[in-house]
């Protein structure tokens, strides 16, 4: 009898634990709970808040943009009308609301409060509607993100008291459509895949020697030249003998998509940092424009991928046309930062030049160098004559940084130490953590890559604030970036497995504060039920091992 009573008292703590388990993640009679990324503070209420064809959106004139656009995110699938209102008739409703007292939650926080009968989302400023919103969508079951409208679906979601903000002022993913020309339904994809996880940054990279992308109305060839290469490299640039696919391969962007995806990507609160490269990765600007070169010969679009010695050459007339480039890039892209490049500019043919070496003698320069840092200061001043910030890869601190440059650290922490430690603002990007065109697993079981190894895991475990800064530095790392590379990624579903879902990883590392984090939970408890949202998107991303 008595080894019978133990038994029972066992098998009763035993389903305790499990039914307080159940509970606090959210299992059993509530939804489960799998927002990315994770929320500052959370507390699970008891209840649910059923969407339903009579609730109605509460907005006043000032968020009425964003009452817009959840009752788009909604209706889509649910196919309930979802009335706006600009005052509270009834209980069952989802009420926005600026509110000035909440300024302490920054820019971007918000407070979500979920109960049976009302859903409130108040932050200091639209964006934190926005990325309250995106915390809503993904309290709602995974089917809401269906873009047509789905039967047999009852639309609740957990009763929550959330109060979110992020750690990072710069959340951000770069996409590289110069080696691969990307179609412009995809761009616009990409950015609503970032804005869905509260990343607020998108680096496209537009120009490169195997392309360039971006239409330039005073100097017509180079997209009618720069744009198109004759054919592409097939295979790994290590496999030898090197094979080429005889296809032409290229496109652009207009003016005019560009700015449809501009606006797009400012109605869900995503800035478009432009790069324009310079003074290396030029090849395609010189095949337009042989006169921006250094050799006088005419170039071909390069083929193959690397680092080549094509660079522009530093004359005056060169500066001022790149500075006309760069005049309408200003125009289309309303950001704060200009990307400008600046790596892996070989000075080969620099060296070689004697008009270049009489023009560092002229200059009053030690080197090629400082020549280089030269000319990116000519960047700098005129950027910030029109209001603007310079940005560029860490080989910008080589010679000297211009004074108002930010820099974007690549080659490790080393170059974001320096500038945070010398009063620069740093973007971290290194590619241990950040590039996302390295394998995901054992290569013999990947699709092709560049090299290099990042698990999810150690995406995860990225801390963008380098150990050893002052508190005073560490306010200069503005946030981090993940980077997609597309020498080997040559369709929108090869970005996508090779994006997704590092950036689901990416994006808590600069949301969530870093004593919140958990690989665990994260892996195990939340991503699951992400995924199937990302599936349902259409998003071609890799299975979890």
């Amino acid at each position: 009898m008595k080894s019978s009573q133990s038994l029972i008292r066992r098998t009763f703590v035993i389903v305790a634990a499990w039914l307080f388990l159940f509970t606090s993640l959210g299992w059993g009679t509530t939804p489960m709970i799998a927002i990315i990324p994770q929320p500052v503070n959370m507390t699970v209420g008891e209840g649910v808040f059923t969407l339903a064809p009579d609730t109605v959106i509460v907005s006043r004139e000032d968020t009425n943009d964003l009452a817009h656009y959840l009752k788009e995110v909604l209706a889509s699938s649910t196919g309930y009308p979802l009335e706006i209102r600009k005052t509270q008739k009834d209980s069952h409703c989802i009420i926005l609301s600026l509110n000035s007292d909440l300024e302490h939650l920054g820019t971007e926080g918000y407070l979500l409060k979920v109960t049976p009968d009302q859903v409130r989302l108040e932050a200091p400023r639209n964006e934190g509607i926005f990325y309250g919103i995106m915390t809503l969508w993904q309290l709602l079951p995974a089917e809401i993100f269906q873009q047509t409208r789905v039967e047999g679906i009852t639309w609740q979601m957990p009763c929550v008291a959330i109060e979110d903000y992020p750690r990072f002022r710069w959340r951000g993913m770069h996409l590289d459509t110069a080696r691969h020309f990307m179609p412009k339904e995809f761009v616009k994809k990409y950015i609503g895949l970032l804005a869905l996880h509260k990343m607020n940054v998108f680096h496209w990279h537009l120009t490169e020697d195997q392309g360039w992308r971006i239409e330039i109305k005073k100097y017509p060839r180079l997209t009618e030249v720069g744009a198109w290469r004759k054919e592409t490299l097939v295979g790994h640039i290590l496999k030898k003998p090197r094979k080429f696919d005889r296809t032409r391969h290229g496109g652009f962007y207009s003016q005019a998509d560009i700015r449809e995806i501009v606006e797009y990507a400012r109605r869900r609160y995503v800035t478009i940092v432009p790069e324009i490269e310079m003074p290396g990765h030029a090849q395609a600007a010189i095949a337009a424009y042989p006169e921006l070169g250094n050799t006088g010969e005419q170039l071909e679009v390069w083929t193959t991928w690397g680092v080549n010695e094509n660079i522009f050459n530093p004359n005056e007339s060169t500066i001022l046309f790149l500075q006309d480039v760069l005049s309408e890039v200003l125009e289309l892209f309303p950001g704060e930062f200009i990307h400008i490049g600046g790596d892996e500019a070989l000075k080969n043919q620099w060296e070689q030049s004697s008009q270049v070496q009489a023009r560092i003698k002229e200059l009053g320069l030690k080197d090629e160098h400082e020549l280089q840092s030269y000319f990116i200061k000519r960047m700098d001043t005129f950027l910030r004559a029109k209001g603007r910030r310079l940005i560029g890869w860490d080989e910008i601190l080589e010679g000297g940084l211009a004074p108002g440059a930010t820099v974007m650290s690549w080659r490790g922490e080393t170059g974001g130490i320096a500038a945070a430690q010398a009063g620069h603002d740093v973007v971290m990007a290194p590619m241990t953590h950040t590039y996302f065109d390295h394998y995901q697993g054992n290569p013999e079981n990947e699709p092709p890559a560049i090299g290099g190894l990042l698990p999810l895991e150690k995406v995860y475990e990225f801390n963008p604030v380098p150990s050893g800064l002052t508190p005073e530095q560490a306010r200069h790392i503005l946030g981090a970036q993940g980077q997609v590379w597309t020498e080997y990624l040559p369709n929108p579903d090869k970005v996508e497995y090779m994006a997704f879902p590092r950036v689901c990883a990416l994006a808590e590392v600069v949301w969530t504060p870093l004593e919140k984090k958990s690989y665990e939970n994260f892996r195990q408890n939340r991503l699951p039920t992400h995924l199937q949202r990302l599936k349902i998107l259409n998003v071609n991303y890799r299975p979890l091992d």
